[in-house]
């Protein structure tokens, strides 16, 4: 049983660590052994290293990682691409040369060999479209076009001019400082696709993640229906409870028959294992994405509405601070009032409960239907608005 203890183990500091690097900074995890992880996974671990290969190599030594910090992080690469082709293909490939020779079986039929070929290839098309499609770049011609439509809801845009492009700025829009361009209703430099998301390419970047979230599901399925026609086949069962006497039930059958499978199909068992840590990653990350969408709103606007609702929530905090204390300085030197009783001195309400609770006033959410439109069909694509650089040229 150490075999099948120790690739559970190992399962579970997996997902520990994809979790805590990928969806650390999230603000369920603040304060969480998950986001200490995510710091050290990020900045820790860099900055060890750093710090080793400058005692070890000198500056010279420093200056070749920050060079290669430079490049990976601060500028357009391929890196994360040419890894997502690798695992796509890497992982299509153990499965084909080491779960097809199982199909057709008991519970799986001969077309899967075909529809998971189509399955993968249909992703690596969404890959393609998200990757090489313009994410709504804003130009000199065409800036009229995204200005009328989205206008600025002077809460969090205002009208202003970017000091790169030397463009104005339409609202809902950002410069991306590693593709060196403004897009329009920017949500995040994506570095897997190697290009932002914006307005023109956030369908294609939804439907990736759901068609890859779909893919891992059946291929863990798919594994998992092949190994539950083998345990039916060599008749397992009938052999652990005649011959050798277990239980037939559930507590007592699993870890039998969970030591035959990982004796004999253990590489079917890692990657169903692998298969299904990535689909529950990318699934959170789509059902994020997926809410933004419903709501209408980018991953940017988020990060600004929380500065944006913190400044004025500090704001009201000093303005009844500052009120509370001009009422205590009042008190003093108004006429003496009898003394007032503990009890209600430590029951009284503090000035800042009174604070006014700042609300997020999204202008651009129109209800569930035309934001999902709007995704699908982009504002600067329609007759409506295309039709406003013809008049401005």
């Amino acid at each position: 049983m150490g075999v099948q203890w120790l690739l559970v183990c190992h399962g579970l500091v997996t997902l520990l660590v994809l979790v805590s690097f990928l969806c650390g900074q999230w603000p369920i995890f603040d304060g969480t052994p998950i986001q200490r992880i995510n710091h050290f996974l990020h900045f820790g671990i860099c900055d060890y290293f750093q710090r080793f290969v400058g005692f070890v190599f000198g500056a010279k030594g420093t200056n070749a990682i920050q060079s290669v910090e430079y490049f990976c992080c601060d500028r357009p690469n391929p890196i994360l691409q040419v890894l997502y082709l690798a695992i796509i293909g890497g992982t299509y490939y153990l499965v084909a040369t080491s779960s097809f020779r199982y199909i057709p079986g008991y519970y799986i039929g001969e077309v899967h060999r075909y529809i998971s070929f189509f399955a993968v290839g249909v992703g690596f098309l969404l890959f393609l479209l998200t990757s090489l499609s313009d994410p709504g770049t804003v130009k000199s011609d065409n800036v009229s076009v995204y200005i009328s439509a989205y206008p600025y809801d002077n809460v969090i845009y205002s009208e202003k001019e970017c000091s790169t492009c030397k463009i104005p700025k339409p609202a809902r829009s950002k410069h991306c400082s590693i593709c060196g361009r403004c897009v329009a209703r920017f949500d995040h430099h994506c570095g897997w696709m190697n290009n932002c998301i914006g307005e023109r390419n956030i369908h294609y970047f939804m439907a990736f993640l759901f068609w890859h979230t779909l893919l891992c599901i059946y291929g863990t399925v798919a594994i998992g229906l092949i190994l539950a026609g083998q345990i039916k086949e060599f008749r397992v069962i009938d052999i652990l409870t005649v011959y050798y006497g277990v239980e037939n039930s559930f507590v007592s059958l699993s870890p039998h028959v969970i030591q035959w499978l990982v004796g004999a199909y253990n590489t079917q068992i890692l990657l169903m294992m692998f298969l299904a840590i990535v689909a529950l990653l990318i699934a959170g990350f789509f059902g994020y994405h997926a809410k933004l969408c419903l709501t209408n709103t980018t991953t940017n606007e988020t990060f600004k509405w929380q500065d944006y609702i913190n400044w004025q929530r500090k704001l009201s905090e000093a303005r009844a601070s500052s009120a509370a204390l001009k009422a205590s300085i009042n008190g003093f030197t108004s006429e003496r009032k009898p003394p007032e009783s503990k009890w209600r001195t430590l029951f009284r309400r503090s000035p800042l409960e009174d604070v006014e609770v700042v609300v997020k006033n999204n202008i651009y959410d129109k209800g569930f239907f035309l934001n999902v439109l709007e995704i699908i069909f982009p504002l600067s694509r329609r007759r409506l608005y295309a039709g406003t650089k013809l008049k401005s040229s």
